[in-house]
């Protein structure tokens, strides 16, 4: 296996299982309605904007994979949109989903010299330190959803 398709497995186990922590944001998120995403308990972000922040990086990081400029500043990073009903939920997170699995088809494919490169922007460090990154802050954000999802389900009971 290629350091890319071990990066890319990595970034998958987060979010779609298979981890050895046994935990993926897929499985966390599946039985989480639009009652309890978007409860909003003193002092924490609700799933809904843990589970956007996570998407907001995805998404970032992916166009820089497709080329484009990284545009993404980490004021904007909690700002999720509003989510009235259960559908716009589920597409919500079908799309984080969507993102995560064509940021890890393509790094899956990116040579293994280019995951030593820098960034685009340097001054972020290398390809691998953003990739390892995101999944680092998955799981960081994961383990928050986790908690969350125990409290505020007991509490809209």
């Amino acid at each position: 296996m290629t350091l890319s398709e071990s990066i890319a497995k990595h970034l998958r186990e987060v979010f779609f299982g298979g981890n050895w922590t046994y935990i993926n944001l897929k499985d966390t998120l599946n039985n989480v309605d639009l009652k309890i995403a978007t409860k909003k308990m003193e002092g924490f972000n609700s799933i809904a904007a843990l589970t956007f922040h996570i998407g907001y990086y995805i998404t970032a990081v992916l166009k820089v994979l497709q080329g484009e400029k990284l545009n993404a500043s980490d004021k904007y990073s909690f700002d999720v949109p509003p989510i009235r009903t259960e559908h716009e939920w589920r597409q919500f997170v079908t799309k984080i989903f969507e993102d995560a699995e064509a940021f890890a088809n393509l790094v899956e494919q990116m040579p293994d010299e280019k995951i030593l490169e820098d960034f685009p922007e340097n001054k972020y460090g290398s390809y691998y330190r953003n990739l390892s990154g995101i999944i680092e802050h998955t799981h960081y954000h994961l383990g928050q959803i986790v908690i969350l999802k125990k409290i505020v389900t007991q509490e809209v009971k």
